[in-house]
């Protein structure tokens, strides 16, 4: 995450224990390798020559980790919070602003209802009617708490909510609406609804069905708290470490999850650009992330609304549980630690750390290999480096796993939270479908022209405009229609002018007899996610509800079916819950695995998306998350099932459950992967032995591989290998140049020891090692995945294996028996080596003195 502005270490690191524990012990190493190169510089100056720029380099390193390392730690870490508390704050705002988009949907439509507008123009005075009708709209869309009916002079002629009666309302906005043309949407105390704190009410002029005339004023009444509170109850923090706000234009607080902390009507500091700072709120830090709607379908939401989260500083580097890296097989931790320089940098600086100062060891004790005399004094030192190294490597390797758990629970973590609010928008989003259908069916014309035993040209033209313009205010149907007592769509509208025609065709016999099974105005019926020709044969939910007789409501007369746009609905979705996460995917499937919706081009709507059987039989509302290898790449599997939305799926009778689902790639799978300096690697070494063959050894992918000490020289990282391409054979990767003191610069050829043991390519990561080998006036370099020691072993311990000639490309002519035969190591036959190398007719640069 980039910041604009800079981030204050000293501010977050008192809260950070790891990292101050880590900050210590750097300081303490740091001196211990000052202390080391000093000795080293005045105990045996010429022996030391050859690694003191290397010690010097490594001491250089730990200045800039003291400094850098530390940052990098707590930038991560604040990263992390800023991240987690962000995406929950996006939540708050997106959510609210989607279901109120609905509402302005609602509101100019009811305005609209014949039955209604008559009753406000005075043509009848049915007040039970009308109010019954209200009830019956309220028990549709139940996120209202009031629906009111005023005349142009601000009296109420009907409300449903009769614990607070009302005469009449002198409110602004009632003037307001009666001069607009569109809705009004209000948010403040008001005398429409006194016993509120304040309401958020969406109010459209009424029109005479005769004249056209303004008659009066529709008024629904959002029930704010309730949904609120579900939506905090759903998705804030179980632990409560973090408080969820919602926030009007000037930062004072509308909504809060947990208004005994952060109470209704404060003031708060907000952090709009995600800087890594501290804000002050009631003598309290915290870091807290604030964010602006996105809009919705054009719409922007009330003016100046945000969503924020804020959590104490103190508690947003606590409480996060760390066993990320006990639950995954040793091969995929290790796989996705190699990517440690994408996923994590500061991962990465501690793991090229580690690996300098086993390189600074390991090149010593090469230099010092079969010396005596002066050189036993270098030998003290390089046992002092070994044992600073080791110290160093202990704290490098809490550090990368301290930092490894908190990248690896925040991913999961985040995973799961995306995955949760993407199933949340999918069922908020059908909720209001289900709604739409089944008021839409008690619409009086559509009852009464379906009642009628003949259909005119005008009466059809007539449920034609009825549809279209419903279909114009509610934009996320392809087409809305009705069907006859038989089965055939007699009228519908085309929003999106796909130019199929549906008029004269039936709608099947299974969903028709589905229609004529439900028992009231309550059902409803969705087909299940399949193709259809309503959908231009792509698969679709369709939902229908039956019309029925106005006179007579057990007897049916038609039906209503309503089309969603599934493709472009499901994938705003979809997308918006990832929001930037560009490396992640996400996708609905159903119970089953099948592909609903898909933000991965290569697994399109219909095909089976591979998952675990446990994840695809999850509870409903739970969720789950892992480290998968998916596609070829480690990746976070975040996942969570449909659980409803207020009655629907949950008391409705309808089921259709939907996992959602989100991959957070992190790289490709590593197939050799080292295993480098494990415990089973660690050789036993008998003090009192008489002194033997001294041999480097190392690891080609997790195996254990030794060398002569005396043909080799040094080791450098791969990092400093340059690639070169002239057509050779495929085990050739690049060039190296060498520099020492006094020396010209010279280059040898590197080639993959592991290509010409195992015959394919190796991957190279911060672990790779290049080692340079001497045989006469030839060198060359030897990639391998990662340095091991320089150990002594017994003539009895080294054990011929029949010999190859080298023209059959055999490399290993001896097996090491070390640790009394429990580890075996392959021995590099130096000159089989060479002379498979020279085999090949390659031309050589006499000035890079390289065995090709």
């Amino acid at each position: 995450m980039d910041h604009p502005s800079a981030l204050q270490i000293d501010t977050f690191l008192p809260y950070m224990r790891d990292v101050s524990r880590c900050e210590e012990s750097l300081r303490e190493l740091n001196l211990m390798w000052r202390m080391i190169e000093a000795s080293a510089k005045m105990n045996c100056p010429v022996e030391a020559k050859a690694i003191l720029p290397t010690m010097a380099a490594t001491r250089a390193g730990f200045n800039r980790l003291e400094q850098e390392l530390v940052s990098s730690l707590v930038r991560e870490k604040v990263s992390n919070v800023l991240e987690e508390i962000g995406t929950k704050a996006q939540y708050v705002i997106d959510i609210v602003v989607r279901n109120l988009y609905e509402r302005t949907a609602d509101v100019g439509f009811l305005a609209t209802d014949r039955e209604l507008c008559a009753f406000v123009a005075g043509l009848h005075d049915d007040r039970d009617m009308i109010r019954a009708r209200l009830r019956a709209y309220r028990s549709k869309y139940t996120v209202y708490d009031e629906i009111i009916l005023l005349d142009d002079a601000g009296n109420v002629l009907v409300q449903i909510d009769e614990t607070t009666p009302l005469e009449g309302s002198a409110d602004p906005l009632l003037r307001q609406t009666l001069m607009s043309d569109t809705y009004v949407e209000t948010f403040r105390a008001t005398d429409l609804r006194p016993g509120k704190h304040e309401a958020l009410i969406y109010s459209r002029r009424m029109h005479h069905p005769e004249t056209g005339a303004v008659v009066g004023v529709l008024c629904l009444c959002f029930h704010f708290e309730e949904e609120m509170a579900s939506i905090f109850r759903s998705h804030r923090d179980p632990a409560e470490r973090s408080n969820m706000l919602l926030l009007d234009g000037s930062n004072r607080v509308i909504a809060s999850a947990d208004p005994r902390w952060i109470p209704l009507g404060a003031e708060v500091p907000v952090n709009c650009d995600a800087d890594p700072r501290l804000v002050v709120y009631g003598g309290r830090e915290y870091l807290a992330r604030t964010f602006s709607a996105d809009g919705y379908q054009g719409y922007m939401g009330p003016p100046g609304w945000q969503g924020q989260v804020m959590i104490p500083v103190e508690l947003g580097f606590t409480g996060r549980a760390t066993n990320a890296l006990t639950s995954l097989d040793q091969h995929v931790a290790d796989g996705l630690l190699s990517h440690a320089q994408t996923f994590c940098p500061p991962l990465f600086e501690i793991m090229s750390a580690a690996e300098t100062i086993r390189r600074v060891v390991w090149n010593g004790q090469v230099m010092t290999a079969g010396q005596n005399g002066e050189l036993l004094k270098l030998k003290t030192i390089l046992e002092q480096i070994s044992e600073t190294g080791t110290r160093s490597n202990e704290l490098f390797s809490q550090s990368i796993r301290d930092l490894y758990e908190t990248v690896l629970s925040s991913s999961l973590s985040d995973a799961e939270f995306v995955s949760h609010l993407m199933v949340d928008l999918l069922d908020r989003n059908l909720y209001e479908r289900s709604d739409d259908c089944r008021w839409w069916a008690l619409t009086p014309e559509l009852q009464i022209a379906l009642a009628a035993p003949v259909k005119s040209a005008e009466t059809v033209a007539r449920l034609t405009e009825i549809l279209g313009y419903i279909n114009s205010l509610y934009t996320v149907y392809t087409r809305i229609f009705v069907y006859d007592a038989a089965g055939m769509i007699i009228a519908s509208s085309d929003y999106k002018a796909d130019g199929l025609e549906v008029v004269g065709t039936m709608i099947g016999d299974a969903t028709f007899e589905q229609v004529r099974a439900l028992r009231s105005d309550q059902q409803y019926y969705v087909t299940p996610f399949e193709k259809t020709a309503l959908y231009g044969d792509r698969p679709t939910y369709v939902y229908h509800a039956a019309i029925r007789h106005p006179d007579d409501a057990a007897q049916m007369v038609g039906g209503i079916g309503i089309v969603f746009d599934a493709e472009p609905e499901f994938s705003a979705m979809l997308q918006g819950a990832l929001g930037d996460k560009k490396s992640a995917t996400a996708l609905f499937v159903d119970r089953r695995g099948y592909i609903i919706s898909s933000t991965d081009a290569t697994r399109p709507v219909g095909t089976l998306l591979e998952l675990d059987p446990v994840l695809l039989d999850v509870k409903n509302g739970d969720s789950a998350s892992r480290i998968v290898i998916h596609d070829g790449h480690y990746a976070i599997l975040g996942c969570t099932m449909s659980h409803g939305y207020r009655e629907f799926k949950t008391s409705d009778g309808y089921r259709e459950d939907v996992l959602a689902v989100v991959f957070h790639s992190f790289g490709e799978e590593r197939q050799q992967i080292s295993h480098g300096n494990s415990a089973g690697t660690v050789l036993e070494l008998d003090a009192m032995a008489p002194a033997g063959r001294e041999f480097a050894t190392f690891f080609i992918d997790g195996a254990l591989f030794a060398m002569a000490a005396e043909y080799v020289q040094e080791a450098l990282p791969a990092s400093k290998i340059a690639p070169m391409s002239m057509g050779s054979r495929a085990e050739r990767i690049g060039i190296l140049a060498l520099q020492h003191e006094n020396e010209s610069r010279r280059f040898v050829w590197v080639f993959d020891l592991g290509h010409l043991v195992r015959g394919c390519r190796s991957d190279i990561d911060s672990s790779s090692q290049v080692i340079v080998v001497n045989r006469g006036t030839q060198s060359i370099g030897l990639l391998v995945s990662e340095l091991h020691g320089v150990p002594e072993f017994q003539p009895s311990q080294i054990v011929p294996t029949p010999l190859a000639a080298p023209s059959t490309g055999m490399l290993v002519t001896e097996v090491i028996q070390a640790n009394r035969g429990n580890l075996l190591i392959q021995s590099i036959n130096v000159d089989h080596l060479f002379a498979v190398l020279n085999n090949e007719e390659i031309p050589i640069d006499p000035a890079m003195k390289i065995a090709a």
